[in-house]
């Protein structure tokens, strides 16, 4: 299937954090052609700091699978994961990560390289993916930040 639907599913749930006033990441887990996990960043709604987009989607997708292992699967994000995502993707031993944009302040796949290292350490790394949707990605996390300042 067109990694494209999958992403566009995580942009939408994107939207639903930055019409809650959060910053706009969502995050899909896709297995088999179905999406068994979703989430969207709840940091401030929830006033918990492992509350991205990310982590909730892992467990929606944990809850449907009833394990912690997501063998299969696919995640979608609209930001490359940071480094606290990357370490919960590599314990669900996922198979694949696709994210949109990249992150050149916390990004811990390509914007800060920790492959080698774990990479030795888990014995496996995810296949890795990026710019699906850039843009429209781009665009509503810019959209959300010049909103910010204003206020």
């Amino acid at each position: 299937m067109d990694p494209s639907y999958f992403m566009n599913s995580a942009y939408q749930e994107a939207v639903k954090a930055f019409d809650e006033g959060e910053v706009p990441i969502g995050a899909v887990i896709e297995k088999e052609g179905r999406i068994i996990g979703k989430g969207y960043n709840r940091m401030e709604k929830l006033f918990d700091a492992t509350a991205h987009a990310e982590i909730l989607a892992i467990g929606a997708a944990s809850s449907h699978e009833s394990s912690w292992r997501l063998n299969g699967c696919t995640l979608y994000v609209t930001l490359e994961p940071c480094i606290m995502c990357l370490g919960a993707i590599m314990q669900t031993r996922m198979d694949a990560v696709v994210y949109a944009v990249p992150d050149p302040r916390a990004g811990a796949i390509d914007s800060f390289f920790h492959r080698q290292e774990l990479e030795r350490s888990y014995r496996y790394f995810p296949r890795i993916a990026s710019g699906v949707m850039k843009d429209e990605c781009s665009n509503l996390l810019k959209s959300f930040f010049k909103n910010v300042r204003k206020s």
